[in-house]
């Protein structure tokens, strides 16, 4: 982990995360986004699960060193996944891009504003596949962001101070 300005996604939340894709996607073969990737853990998770690629996107020079070190570490034992690192803004990553993806992962800081989240968010709708799926953690002190059309807004579930919200590309 980065030594400050990440805030990990808890084993108890990343556990539920895989556990609702598993109920409602195939992980295998699937192009997986993860932004806001901090030490990339997310997206290496998907990777271990058969995703064919991941991108995995921070602002941080920190961030990407960690995803990096983990990235060598972990390589040979991905062999079947492609994985890259990203330096950049989520919305610039997603603005500069042609890509499409399969599973969609958001895990800003708390203190980003539901306004960012909101632009984020829109920006991806165009860079989802048919029937894609994303998770956007957020505090479950925040209300709720305002999603944009092309988006069906699925259950989402709370556990402890985490919020996470599921979405499908319509």
């Amino acid at each position: 982990m980065p030594p400050t300005g990440t805030r990990p996604t808890s084993d108890r939340v990343r556990e539920a995360l895989f556990s609702r894709i598993d109920a409602l996607t195939d992980i295998l073969g699937s192009r997986v986004l993860d932004l806001y990737a901090g030490s990339g853990a997310v997206g290496f998770e998907a990777a271990s699960r058969g995703a064919s690629r991941v991108d995995l996107v921070d602002n941080s020079d920190k961030a990407i060193r960690v995803i990096t070190d983990n990235l060598t570490s972990l390589v040979a034992a991905l062999p079947n996944t492609t994985v890259k690192s990203h330096r950049s803004t989520a919305l610039s990553f997603l603005e500069g891009s042609q890509d499409t993806w399969d599973i969609v992962f958001l895990d800003p800081p708390y203190d980003t504003p539901n306004s960012e989240v909101e632009q984020v968010v829109s920006a991806l709708v165009e860079r989802l596949s048919q029937d894609a799926l994303v998770a956007i953690e957020r505090s479950a002190r925040d209300p709720e962001p305002v999603w944009p059309s092309g988006i069906e807004r699925l259950n989402p579930k709370t556990y402890g101070e985490t919020t996470v919200y599921w979405l499908s590309a319509e």
